[in-house]
């Protein structure tokens, strides 16, 4: 009787304990989730600390001045001519000058070179104020549409751009191909015409994966309201190159997209003609046009901030490892008690 009563007891105890597990919400233990892993613990001495932010400062000062140097090395030449492409009368209305298809837009530049340019020589245009990341302007796109025939009716994401009055799916969809940019260029020096390469200006990648070799433009730019370019219909968008560099949207407000190449040198104060057809709307936000002839580097173009950067950063470091060198020269005491500080705050 007792020993059934035990067996009882045992069977209903460990029913209970198992069930308190079961609801128990502590976490299943591992060397994980208890932080048990081996770990890497470095021992920051003084001389690991000096060593590593003078080589630091060692590498980072020549890559700056490299940097700087190429920067400085680039030619560039930037005209805006939003503001005087406009006619002297119709100065005080932009918006209706350009909104009206009946006037004039085309605009006489001349432009001279500062120093030699070597071909080749990349042709910009930048846009200032203009917000293409604005949340439903990226989203404003169907990357399916562009990608595959097939999927020449996915224009939900498109709005109010993905169809025409009568119900037909436009193709491109969406505010940014209906936006793109169209404002054109020709240039000419010593009366001679320089012709622009227009070819391999989009990303091979692009190209390739996300713009359909069978998908062609239709009932593009057909509606009452125009917002940028026609697109030729009988050219895939694979090969609608404006296009796809118009497609890779910019993160800030104020940026440049690339045209062209002009494949010749210029020379130090050559004049150049350029004749533009300024047809781009940027008065209805306050926009910026400017055209943009730069020369390229290893680098890339004209940008001073990698190199500052490098040389502040290495700067710093050098700062830093000449400190600790004389406090560790005058107050060893103090420069090992501040290290081992750290480091426990870390750990």
């Amino acid at each position: 009787m007792n020993s059934k009563a035990g067996s009882t007891f045992g069977s209903d105890g460990a029913t209970d304990s198992s069930a308190a597990r079961r609801n128990s919400k502590k976490p299943k233990y591992s060397k994980f989730t208890q932080q048990e892993l081996p770990a890497c613990k470095p021992l920051l001495t003084p001389g690991i600390v000096i060593s590593t932010f003078a080589l630091i400062g060692i590498i980072f000062i020549p890559i700056g001045l490299a940097s700087l140097s190429a920067s400085e090395h680039v030619v560039e030449l930037v005209d805006r001519y939003d503001a005087d492409c406009v006619p002297q009368h119709l100065r005080d209305d932009k918006l209706a000058f350009i909104q009206n298809s009946q006037t004039n837009k085309t605009c006489t530049r001349r432009l001279i070179v500062p120093k030699q340019m070597s071909s080749p020589i990349q042709v910009y245009y930048q846009l200032d104020n203009f917000y293409q990341n604005h949340r439903r302007y990226v989203k404003s796109r169907s990357d399916k549409q562009l990608k595959s025939k097939s999927s020449e009716r996915e224009t939900k994401t498109c709005e109010p751009e993905g169809t025409t009055g009568d119900g037909l799916a436009i193709v491109p969809c969406g505010l940014i191909a209906w936006s793109l940019f169209n404002d054109t260029y020709s240039f000419s020096a010593n009366s001679k015409s320089l012709q622009v390469n227009k070819k391999d200006i989009a990303w091979q990648s692009d190209k390739k994966h996300k713009f359909g070799s069978d998908v062609y433009p239709k009932n593009f730019q057909s509606g009452g309201l125009i917002g940028g370019a026609s697109l030729n219909a009988s050219i895939p968008l694979s090969e609608q190159e404006d296009l796809i560099v118009w497609m890779r949207t910019a993160a800030l407000p104020t940026f440049r997209k690339l045209y062209g190449r002009i494949e010749v040198d210029l020379e130090a104060n050559e004049e150049i003609t350029v004749v533009i057809q300024n047809n781009y709307n940027t008065y209805s936000f306050g926009g910026k046009k400017k055209l943009v002839l730069s020369t390229t580097s290893w680098i890339g173009g004209k940008n001073n901030f990698l190199g500052v950067a490098y040389l502040t950063v290495g700067g710093l470091c050098l700062f830093l490892a000449m400190g600790f060198i004389l406090l560790y020269v005058f107050k060893p005491s103090n420069l090992i008690s501040w290290l081992y500080c750290g480091l426990s705050l870390r750990l």
